[in-house]
């Protein structure tokens, strides 16, 4: 029988967060552990740890997962950061990193991370500079296998009413059609496939960093079994 490969999930709450803890219930090779900073809603049948801690605590509570992967999903909005960037960094980057370094010092293999499609440290778009300035760090960390995921807009239940992207939900159906060839990246995707994709991604073993878009990820997400 194949070792249960433990995963730690920062940003459990959100809609990827809660597509992979419903995607793992009722799994024999996978094992998750969250850090939340409060208690969060689990699916019938969930058989996981939730440890609670305020983020500045979160090191230790990734120290005691004792996991072999940490799945960062993590990221706020404008909106919620106050339209402030320091705020929005406080989250969307120093939070991010910070887990990444507490992953590698608790001997974590591997870390899989949520980004954004176009993400670019050069970008003029502040997310996009945020996110491409975030990968790089990442990358710096030094651990063993580094994931990151660029989706395009997330499709999937959300607690939060955002009118904008509720619209761009319903429109991506049909624009989707017309984002072919270099423009596929930009496809929207279901927040349950970039679940599935971090699953199928625990089961790689190369070592080194590697980026993943739409198409990418849909192949990632068929390894998940």
């Amino acid at each position: 029988m194949s070792k249960v490969t433990r995963i730690a999930v920062v940003g459990a709450s959100g809609l990827v967060g809660q597509s992979l803890i419903r995607l793992a219930v009722g799994r024999t090779d996978i094992r998750l552990v969250a850090i939340t900073r409060r208690e969060i809603p689990l699916p019938p049948g969930a058989r996981m740890e939730v440890l609670v801690a305020p983020p500045e605590n979160w090191g230790d509570a990734i120290a005691a997962s004792n996991a072999d992967v940490l799945a960062c999903a993590l990221g706020t909005t404008w909106k919620k950061a106050g339209k402030n960037e320091t705020e929005f960094r406080a989250i969307d980057q120093h939070l991010v990193l910070a887990c990444a370094k507490a992953a590698k010092e608790a001997g974590m293999r591997q870390i899989i991370s949520i980004s954004s499609v176009g993400a670019d440290a050069m970008a003029k778009n502040f997310y996009l500079k945020v996110k491409g300035e975030t990968e790089q760090g990442l990358g710096r960390v030094g651990v063993q296998r580094l994931d990151v995921l660029r989706p395009g807009l997330l499709r999937g239940p959300r607690e939060e009413f955002r009118p904008a992207e509720l619209i761009g939900r319903a429109l991506s159906p049909v624009a989707d059609l017309f984002l072919n060839g270099q423009y596929t990246k930009y496809r929207s995707i279901k927040a349950e496939t970039i679940a599935k994709a971090i699953i199928g991604l625990t089961k790689e073993k190369a070592a080194g960093r590697f980026v993943f878009e739409h198409e990418a990820i849909l192949r990632a997400a068929r390894k998940a079994g």
